[in-house]
């Protein structure tokens, strides 16, 4: 949530970076509450005065033997009209809250301005696209003869937008998270979580997904609301929920490999073909809690540990620096990462990463204190390390071999039984 602070104190300057993203900010009914509230506390504090007053004429009555029942009176109105006035600002708040929590975090200034993913910038590229003297095949063609990749029967499971991996696809997806964790823990200095995929909706709402995306989320029938994560990252984040982390300890690294559920709500007709966008998917999350002076050396940090991931595996890619209409809600500022996929002849996204200042950590109450003593939130910030079944989409396609098998990256083959090949008739 954005610091109320500069809501009060700079509210048009922060609508006109909000209007970047392309979102119009309520200035009118956020002034309007505003002063409403300012009007309650100015009355509270006028009552208050008059409350003191009365408390003095009331002693000097008592002290002098006289009946003070008329002031005692008029004291017990004003304390009721106190608690009224009192009451009805904490409605103003809770109002401007509401408001709030639909406002998306504020662009970094050094995010480039624009309005559709077009406008976004390329930072860089890495590699280089692989060459094919062959007729290529998709990640489902080359699967297709032992239905390793089952998107028909997963339909007759669960619906469009599952799938079922089976044997040696199934294994090497398997494969790419262990190794995935593996790295991030030994080399990049995670440490690693295993954490329910059902959630409660006030941890969701901790990192933004409530209650803006709430369509976008599966919902149990449980007394309790339980939801199922979109992201790691709202488990890993939550972590320091309420806490005030000692200050010594900062940086945290926390990584987690789980399942995720998105119902995808705004992208029907997109990426029908194929598993690229389903409802149930896996990735590695990355997260990072940093000291706020600290957050966008971090932002390169992260982006870094996510990229080591497809250098490892030598996959071409390129790394985009979102434009302001493009960011997430709770992002400040975002880089996907996009990989190479040789039957689309085109990148696609595979990560991204984000930071959001304290945006999230604002929510969560999550502190610590500073040279100072002065208790600050933390900066948090994000990252997939990466998607499993996107990574495992570009793996087959740009490993595969003119006799259809796919060529398994030295670094994987310990995973794979020593295995340097798979899909080899």
């Amino acid at each position: 949530m954005i610091d109320l602070k500069l809501i009060r104190n700079q509210i048009d300057e922060i609508a006109s970076r909000l209007k970047t993203r392309g979102y119009e900010l309520d200035v009118n009914a956020i002034k309007s509450l505003e002063e409403k509230r300012r009007g309650c506390l100015k009355h509270c504090e006028s009552l208050q005065m008059q409350r003191n007053q009365l408390a003095r004429e009331i002693g000097i009555l008592k002290k002098s033997g006289k009946d003070a029942s008329d002031l005692l009176q008029k004291a017990q109105a004003i304390s009721e009209e106190t608690k009224q006035s009192e009451q009805t600002a904490k409605s103003y708040d809770a109002q401007l809250d509401e408001i709030l929590s639909y406002v998306p975090n504020v662009p970094h200034e050094s995010v480039p301005e624009g309005r559709t993913e077009a406008d976004n910038v390329v930072a860089r590229q890495w590699g280089e696209a692989p060459t094919f003297d062959f007729e290529i095949r998709d990640h489902e063609a080359l699967c297709h003869a032992g239905l390793q990749i089952d998107v028909e029967t997963a339909a007759n499971l669960s619906g469009s937008r599952f799938m079922v991996l089976k044997s040696e696809v199934s294994k090497l997806h398997r494969a790419l998270s262990q190794w995935m964790l593996d790295i991030h823990t030994e080399e990049h200095g995670y440490t690693e979580y295993n954490v329910p995929v059902l959630t409660k909706p006030s941890t969701l709402y901790g990192t933004g997904q409530l209650p803006k995306f709430r369509d976008d989320l599966f919902v149990t029938n449980d007394e309790r609301e339980l939801m199922l994560i979109p992201t790691a990252e709202v488990q890993l984040v939550n972590l320091v929920a309420d806490q005030i982390v000692p200050k010594e300890s900062l940086p945290l690294a926390f990584c987690s490999h789980s399942l995720c559920f998105r119902k995808e709500a705004g992208s029907y007709g997109k990426d029908t073909k194929g598993i690229f966008r389903m409802h149930q998917f896996e990735k590695v999350e990355l997260v990072r809690i940093v000291e706020p002076e600290s957050s966008y050396v971090e932002l390169e940090k992260i982006t870094q540990h996510a990229e080591n991931i497809l250098k490892k595996l030598n996959l071409h890619y390129q790394v985009v620096s979102l434009c302001t209409g493009d960011l997430g809600f709770a992002a400040t500022k975002t880089y996907d990462i996009e990989v190479w996929i040789p039957s689309q002849n085109t990148y696609r996204e595979i990560s991204s990463c984000s930071n959001t200042e304290a945006f999230q950590t604002r929510r969560v109450k999550a502190r610590f204190k500073n040279d100072k003593k002065q208790s600050v939130f933390m900066h948090a910030l994000n990252g997939s390390g990466v998607a499993v079944g996107r990574l495992l989409i570009a793996l087959l396609e740009n490993n595969q071999r003119q006799d259809g098998s796919v060529a398994i990256p030295s670094v994987l083959q310990p995973y794979m039984g020593n295995r340097e090949f798979i899909l080899k008739s």
